[in-house]
């Protein structure tokens, strides 16, 4: 397809604005240097920019023999992102600024196995109406909601959601969203936001090609091959918790026999410890068995430390990222222990230990992530002002 010049100079603006969110600060001539953009263009681009409140000025640097140069960044209050982070035991709402600073949040406790459709729908657009309250912010002013669920989400306009765990088959949970909000919406699996966030701003960054890992009741994966996130054909890449460990097994919330998840995941920790509880005390329940030092955990570190293994010999990552409440609360008590297993099962290359860590950016990964999916949309529609509409 031929390419216009309304398309290239969109592009260029694209080009520029990406450099500036995530490089920081910075002055025309180093935006010159970095994008490989002319000193003119850099200079008309960011002319507009600066006009259209996109970009403002935010200081300036001594420059050799010459006037000072004036430092350039993104407007953090350009606009504004809704994250949402649909997990098992809540409806957690944020908003934060394009410096990805929170500015208002909210939380819906969820207390059941499988979660009505309805119930986490009315969750989130009352989220949304009190973040936006609270934050001091009009909907004219929000560049949209991301969204993170488990489950595997199909691309399309009704954002078809498939998640055993929650009894959701084929819930068109954007097309239902759409009829309470004029926000742009876009909808994603949660551990792929909670990657797409450490990616960006965590434990990932800087990383071509990683494995980010998402525990918490359940197990999912976010894939990254040369700096962006791999989804396979029908955007079920990543399914880590439903890798088999053991032939026949636990039966999973899947329904499948013997997956990762049914020994690894929280819930499939504390059932073979014989502990039963509400999803919304796991949390609790898992660190009471971590403090007592169980042999379950002991298993559990074999089997993840397996998982990872054979993810590390599919994918030859550089960094393999632990994260999730679960995760976290594993790795603060046994990551020299799970580096070892990984150790003791990579028979090629094995990663060094530093290269396994874990996340960063702690239990609001997942509205940050979701969030993110705003902010990439923005910076792919290089900044252009718009009224709110539903993409």
């Amino acid at each position: 397809m031929r390419r216009t010049v309304r398309d290239l100079r969109r592009g260029n603006r694209a080009v520029l604005l990406r450099a500036l969110y995530f490089g920081g600060p910075a002055s025309r001539n180093e935006l010159s240097a970095t994008t490989g953009l002319s000193a003119a263009t850099v200079s008309n681009m960011t002319g507009d920019l600066l006009a259209e409140n996109v970009i403002v000025e935010a200081g300036q640097v001594d420059s050799d023999g010459g006037r000072p140069r004036v430092l350039l960044r993104v407007n953090p209050e350009f606009g504004f992102a809704v994250g949402v982070d649909v997990g098992e035991t809540h409806v957690r709402v944020e908003l934060f600024d394009l410096d990805m600073k929170e500015r208002a949040k909210v939380e819906y406790a969820l207390r059941t196995a499988r979660h009505e459709v309805e119930l986490v729908v009315r969750h989130i657009l009352a989220g949304i109406d009190v973040v936006l309250a609270e934050g001091g912010v009009t909907t004219q002013q929000v560049l949209g909601a991301g969204v993170g669920v488990p489950g595997i989400v199909e691309s399309g306009p009704d954002g078809l959601v498939q998640a055993k765990t929650f009894g959701w088959e084929g819930v068109p949970l954007k097309a239902l969203l759409r009829e309470g909000t004029s926000l742009p919406l876009f909808v994603d699996n949660g551990a792929k936001t909670m990657g797409q966030a450490e990616l960006w701003f965590g434990s990932g960054r800087g990383a071509g090609n990683a494995v980010i890992v998402f525990l918490g009741s359940g197990i999912g994966a976010t894939l990254v091959t040369d700096g962006t996130t791999y989804r396979g054909a029908a955007s079920a890449a990543g399914e880590l918790g439903h890798v088999k460990v053991t032939i026949g097994g636990r039966t999973c919330r899947c329904g499948g026999r013997g997956c990762l998840e049914a020994y690894a995941g929280a819930e499939g920790i504390l059932d073979r410890a014989g502990i039963r509880v509400d999803a919304a005390d796991e949390e609790k329940a898992l660190a009471g068995l971590l403090e007592q030092g169980s042999p379950v955990v002991d298993e559990t570190i074999a089997y993840l430390g397996i998982g990872l293994a054979n993810m590390i010999h599919l994918f030859d990552p550089e960094r393999v990222v632990i994260g999730g409440w679960a995760g976290l609360m594993l790795g603060r008590h046994r990551l020299d222990d799970i580096r070892a297993v990984v150790a003791e099962n990579c028979l090629v290359h094995p990663l060094p230990p530093g290269a396994i860590v874990l996340g960063s950016l702690g239990p609001d990964a997942v509205a940050l992530g979701a969030a993110a999916l705003v902010v990439e949309d923005f910076l792919r529609d290089s900044g252009a002002a718009r009224t709110p509409a539903v993409v």
